[in-house]
């Protein structure tokens, strides 16, 4: 886990020269009081497409620097007619390595300020009862106003057998992070996320959660 933490720190910083924004949230769910910063690329090209994400939390009470880090990278290869074959990993500080294969399948508008993508996905998460599990995920994009209002966002759903401090399992997890910004010109946007999910253990409670922020996100 610490090498794959590693790997994705200096992949973080590789790729965040060409990362097409970076975001800071100010999370204001129960419990929480602190900062996220994200740094996030989408990059399409005549194979296919290549999208990743790093999330890095600020809850120390005394000390410095990141309590937690979290990665994705995703890579799309075209086959036809809007669909793709995905391979995807996952992980970070106290999330367990998981890797990603199967479909997805995406549509737009003609001047792309409407976008879709829906993906079905094998999911193997590392020393879990479930070796063999799914993913069902959507992304979305709609731009309105000239681009001036943005809402983007996704939602994922899973299997994953979770066991929860008081004794408790779930089998199942949910989670979706709609974001609202105002695009105040091309490079400074100002908006919201809010974080719904039900047994993501992430909220380390089981059960259903609600946990909003106030954002600010730098376009290059």
């Amino acid at each position: 886990m610490k090498k794959l933490i590693i790997v994705a720190l200096l992949l973080t910083a590789m790729f965040s020269a060409k990362a097409q924004n970076i975001q800071t949230h100010y999370d204001m769910g129960k419990d929480r009081g602190y900062l996220t910063t994200t740094i996030e690329m989408f990059k399409a090209d005549k194979w296919g497409n290549t999208f990743f994400f790093v999330d890095y939390d600020y809850n120390r009470d005394k000390d410095h620097g990141p309590s937690f880090s979290y990665f994705e990278i995703a890579r799309c290869f075209s086959i036809k007619n809007g669909f793709s074959a995905q391979v995807e990993y996952n992980g970070g500080m106290f999330i367990q390595d998981a890797w990603l294969a199967g479909v997805d399948y995406s549509m737009h508008n003609a001047d792309y300020t409407q976008t879709l993508s829906l993906k079905a996905l094998y999911k193997h998460i590392e020393d879990n009862k479930y070796e063999n599990s799914f993913q069902l995920t959507a992304v979305w994009g709609m731009h309105f106003f000239d681009r001036k209002v943005s809402f983007t966002g996704f939602a994922d759903f899973w299997r994953e057998r979770i066991n929860w401090h008081n004794g408790e399992t779930s089998d199942f997890v949910f989670i979706a992070e709609p974001q609202i910004w105002y695009n105040v010109n091309k490079h400074f946007s100002v908006g919201s996320e809010i974080e719904i999910a039900n047994n993501f253990s992430g909220n380390k409670n089981k059960g259903f959660k609600v946990n909003p922020t106030l954002a600010l996100k730098w376009n290059f």
